[in-house]
């Protein structure tokens, strides 16, 4: 790691917690997989990468069900944060969405298809151009990728294909989180005859015209995918537009 690296770690590390302080690493895989080479290669290369416990992927270590597996992704400790990269290193499409937070918190909630126990990884940019890399190990029976959806067997899914519901609250401890479901098949293209056919980007918009997020998303998002965001109490009602790869759009808004 180039010298410059290491006075940043040092810096870093001098305002954190002393035990997330400790973790804080420019080497060495905490997750110890055999393929963190080729994904940082692949996603990060060129540029200077910490492993930071202060990026938390929260997942099940145990997923009964590799279509559904759900995970949320927080880096509201790192302050403003450009790019999130979140990836699982052993699934057959590696990445899994991409999103850029403006006006929201540096946190998503979400579902991913996994093909078998893997890594699932947050890469997170800060403005500084260091990525900050967090993640955990999630086992599974495996199998998510390469099954059919299961909007496939209903007769009327064309019909309700971009079709959203969601919720806003305006109060409690859940204040200013939303929650969006889209239906889709998210199909990845791994099963025979079936081509790929998934969302690919969405914005949300708060009640002024600002840009909450925006948020690219690829094969292994999971069928109907739900995510979840912290708008801020102050966004009003909020407005999610987006796209699949086939061109279908939709628009909905959502209000506290």
């Amino acid at each position: 790691m180039k010298f410059p690296m290491t006075i940043a770690a040092l810096a870093l590390a001098a305002l954190m917690p002393a035990a997330d302080a400790a973790a804080l690493s420019e080497t060495g895989d905490p997750l110890a997989s055999a393929r963190w080479g080729e994904m940082e290669k692949s996603f990060l290369a060129g540029a200077p990468v910490l492993f930071d416990p202060r990026v938390k992927v929260i997942a099940p270590s145990m997923a009964e069900d590799p279509l559904q597996v759900p995970v949320t992704v927080d880096a509201t400790q790192l302050g403003k944060v450009v790019e999130v990269l979140v990836f699982a290193d052993f699934n057959p499409i590696v990445q899994v969405l991409r999103f850029y937070p403006e006006h929201a918190s540096a946190y998503l909630g979400f579902r991913v298809k996994l093909q078998q126990s893997t890594p699932v990884r947050a890469a997170v940019r800060t403005a500084d151009g260091i990525w900050h890399v967090g993640g955990t190990w999630v086992n599974t029976v495996g199998g998510g990728c390469t099954a059919p959806a299961g909007s496939a067997a209903a007769k009327d899914w064309q019909q309700r294909l971009n079709a959203v519901s969601g919720r806003q609250w305006s109060t409690g401890p859940n204040a200013g989180r939303l929650r969006l479901r889209i239906e889709h098949p998210m199909d990845t293209g791994l099963v025979a005859g079936t081509p790929a056919f998934h969302l690919e980007e969405i914005d949300f918009h708060d009640a002024a015209g600002q840009r909450l997020m925006r948020l690219q998303t690829f094969e292994p998002v999971s069928e109907n995918p739900v995510f979840t965001l912290q708008a801020g109490e102050n966004a009003g009602a909020v407005e999610a537009s987006g796209r699949d790869n086939n061109g279908n759009a939709f628009r909905a808004r959502i209000a506290p």
